[in-house]
């Protein structure tokens, strides 16, 4: 692949993740089940089914917390082709990879053998796997869901409500806006880069101008650091985010909470039965 071909395709990957931000806004203005609840709501009942999970070993329970959370994104105007692309295949690609040595090393009671590779499959080590992609699955869904559903100054104002630290808030909430300025700022460099390009170059060559625009890039960010720094003091900034939006709690929002923070006792009443 030559050079600028190479710079095209990092441009586009980069142009695809902002597109994706901007999908993201579409679905927070959507009417739908999570969007007419109160952020808080959001944030507590999330959070316990995640919770839950975590805590879960039992594979029918999880399944059906999965299922909920599918329901969820459903009734949350979340196409399931969103949450395939987005999260499950991500997921089961990378959880996978992790799960799948448990196949052969958990002992227990073999039900397939790989006669060439002389390894065998072990009902204990599906159980274990299969409990592992569940979770992570279920938790990435959840999160993502919250995510999809919710601005995320209202997530990070929620979570300052439930006594976060602000210093915590504040560097997630500089960390979401300016990590896509700083990707934007690249894609503009790989194009100018790509422009001035002719021919093919060589592997140093490659090495040297990627080190050069990795560091223009971090001094870029460090000076945008500051400036930024600067302004928001000039306009009264003293450490504490403030959102116009004001929140308020909806019998709704009672009873989703309610219904979710049982969750996490229904899963524990189960795993003693």
């Amino acid at each position: 692949m030559t050079r600028g071909g190479r710079f095209t395709t990092m441009a586009v990957r980069i142009s695809r993740a902002l597109g994706n931000v901007l999908l993201s806004e579409t679905v927070v203005r959507q009417p739908g089940f999570l969007q007419s609840l109160d952020p808080r709501a959001r944030v507590v009942g999330l959070f316990s089914i995640v919770l839950a999970a975590i805590l879960s070993h039992s594979i029918t329970v999880l399944l059906t917390l999965f299922l909920a959370a599918t329901i969820l994104g459903l009734l949350s105007r979340v196409g399931l082709a969103m949450l395939a692309s987005r999260v499950w295949l991500v997921v089961l690609l990378f959880t996978g990879v992790i799960a799948l040595p448990a196949l052969f090393l958990t002992p227990g009671t073999p039900i397939l053998a790989l006669p060439l590779l002389e390894l065998r499959v072990t009902s204990q080590g599906l159980s274990t796997a299969l409990l592992l992609v569940l979770r992570v699955e279920t938790a990435a869904t959840l999160t993502t869901l919250l995510v999809l559903t919710t601005q995320w100054m209202h997530i990070l104002k929620a979570l300052r409500t439930f006594r976060v630290p602000q210093e915590i808030i504040m560097m997630l909430a500089m960390t979401h806006r300016y990590v896509f300025l700083l990707a934007e700022t690249a894609g503009q460099m790989l194009e100018s880069r790509q422009s001035r390009t002719v021919g093919t170059l060589s592997r140093a060559d490659r090495r040297r101008v990627t080190a050069q625009t990795a560091g223009v890039l971090l001094s870029k960010s460090v000076e945008l650091s500051s400036e930024v720094f600067l302004a928001m003091q000039s306009r009264g900034f003293r450490g504490e985010a403030r959102v116009l939006d004001e929140f308020r709690f909806r019998g709704s929002d009672y009873l989703a909470i309610a219904a979710c923070l049982a969750v996490p006792l229904l899963v524990a009443w189960a795993g003693r039965r």
